[in-house]
């Protein structure tokens, strides 16, 4: 019994990270209507602005999480502003080409930049084991559950109790009646990728604080990225952080009673059988967020 909550605990920290992962690129999809295939690349460069800012420029490692995280929303701002913008009258196609684009883009440069060896991020949390109630794990673990939490929830609190959270539901839903009532649509998308950029960053400087960074991270961050957001329902934020926990104790069980080799792979598994008997996602409902 303590070895499944050991399980389920350590699929619940990586799950909330991947949930802010996933939110960000629906929204995105559900405002902007871009699939954007470089939202993965925003993931790795929060781990690796972390990374660099504590390591190489000795800042502290908060202080350094921070920044990684205002680094990346303005790299989002500049490429919102610059080349998705006038993408947004454009045809799925060419956005998807655009963004591939830019991913490969991104990638390589930072290849260029820091090299293809893995990196650590260094944190002032102890490596060394807690346990209570039975249970295994790391300062640094319940540091990024309790900041993914505080995240979510504080999103949760914008989209549902601010201005800026209602004009962007009332965009995602119905962008026209929005315009109608004077919403400003362009300026609330430019919002929504600065927002969804960063969330991406945060998560991917949250598990690099745990495993490593290293240029190629975004790649498979971006899939499961899409296979949550799938699986949560397309267009639906709580699908989203849903999928998200649940891909990641699927991979934490898979891992800790089969095998490792096999943890990639069983969200896949999830996906086609989601599509096969629920094919609008588990919690997919058309036009809600």
């Amino acid at each position: 019994m303590n070895e499944i909550l050991q399980q389920l605990l350590n699929g619940i920290i990586i799950g909330s990270s991947y949930a802010l992962l996933a939110v960000g690129l629906t929204l995105i999809f559900g405002i902007m209507r871009i699939v954007n295939f470089a939202h993965g690349e925003f993931y790795m460069l929060g781990g690796v602005f972390c990374f660099y800012l504590a390591s190489r420029l000795g800042i502290n490692y908060f202080a350094a999480l921070g920044l990684a995280l205002v680094l990346a929303m303005a790299l989002g701002a500049l490429l919102e502003r610059s080349i998705l913008r006038w993408l947004k009258d454009a045809s799925i196609d060419s956005t998807i080409i655009v963004t591939i684009g830019l991913s490969v883009f991104m990638q390589n440069i930072t290849l260029l930049w820091m090299g293809p060896v893995p990196r650590n991020i260094p944190t002032p949390f102890s490596n060394a084991p807690l346990s209570a109630f039975g249970l295994t794990f790391t300062a640094i673990q319940i540091f990024v559950l309790l900041v993914t939490a505080l995240v979510i929830v504080g999103f949760h609190v914008l989209l549902k109790h601010t201005f800026l959270g209602k004009a962007m539901r009332a965009t995602f839903t119905q962008r026209d009646a929005a315009r109608l009532v004077g919403i400003d649509t362009d300026r609330i998308g430019g919002v929504t990728f600065i927002l969804g950029s960063g969330m991406a960053a945060l998560a991917g400087a949250m598990l690099g604080s745990i495993y490593l960074v290293y240029p190629s991270m975004g790649a498979i961050a971006v899939l499961k990225a899409f296979i949550i957001v799938i699986v949560g329902g397309l267009g639906n934020i709580m699908g989203a952080i849903a999928g998200g926990l649940i891909l990641g104790v699927a991979e934490s069980f898979v891992s800790g009673f089969i095998s490792s080799d096999y943890s990639e792979a069983i969200g896949f598994f999830i996906v086609i059988a989601v599509l096969l008997f629920k094919p609008q996602g588990l919690f997919g409902r058309k036009g809600q967020v």
